[in-house]
């Protein structure tokens, strides 16, 4: 898509979902590391998380070292309903999401869960993050393997009992379907709209938080998807 068609889809979206009311910012929290450790073998491996608006999901994971792609798109409910603006309109099953290809001699699982549930998504609320409020707009974890599923199940009972929020854990584990890549301008989103008013509010403080509190897993540059 030319520049200047990106422009005018970005300032399009302004006016629709990724664009609520302000209100107060999430804050980070200083999630444990898991007791339960990633038994990954060498390689690239992928994974999908889901945690409201998929801009900033995208940006924060694209800081992260050892990660090489981050895709925006959706994740739940069918092919013909993989549209932005079929799914903003809540008729569908799908979730904003990101799906991740890392290295996981690099990054394990275990901590790419950690940084999304300190810095990514607030895992109390329901059906919203933010100022954007529908299904799609939903917390989920999606794992990819039988491993991914037991160190995300094991992750959200440690964090259960840590008691580091005042409201239960909303965040669920969703069996994988299929993921759909989003439209084009949609990806690499943060990086080629740092101005955007949605993402000064809401994603770039998520990515000072992750420079932060994971000064060993943050990568200044951020990875642009080569797809």
């Amino acid at each position: 898509m030319h520049k200047i068609a990106v422009i005018i889809a970005a300032g399009s979206l302004a006016l629709g979902a990724c664009a609520g009311p302000a209100t107060a910012a999430e804050e980070p929290v200083d999630a444990p590391a898991a007791t339960r450790i990633a038994k990954e073998t060498k390689g690239l491996k992928t994974a999908v998380f889901a945690g409201g608006c998929f801009w900033g999901v995208e940006g924060v994971f694209s800081h992260v070292k050892g990660v090489t792609s981050a895709v925006s798109g959706f994740h739940g409910g069918t092919a013909a309903g993989a549209k932005y603006d079929v799914v903003v309109s809540g008729v569908t099953n799908h979730a904003e999401s990101v799906k991740i290809t890392y290295d996981s001699a690099v990054v394990r699982y275990d901590q790419l869960l950690q940084v999304f549930f300190s810095v990514v998504a607030d895992p109390t609320l329901k059906n919203r993050q933010g100022p954007d409020v529908g299904a799609h707009y939903r917390s989920a974890i999606v794992p990819m393997n039988a491993e991914q599923a037991a160190v995300a199940k094991a992750y959200i009972a440690q964090l259960g009992k840590a008691g580091l929020w005042s409201k239960p854990i909303a965040t669920k584990i969703e069996a994988y379907k299929a993921f759909y890549p989003a439209e084009g301008y949609h990806q690499d989103f943060m990086a080629n709209n740092p101005r955007h008013g949605y993402i000064v509010r809401w994603d770039a403080p998520k990515v000072a938080a992750l420079k932060k509190m994971f000064p060993g897993l943050y990568r200044a540059s951020f990875l642009k998807d080569a797809g």
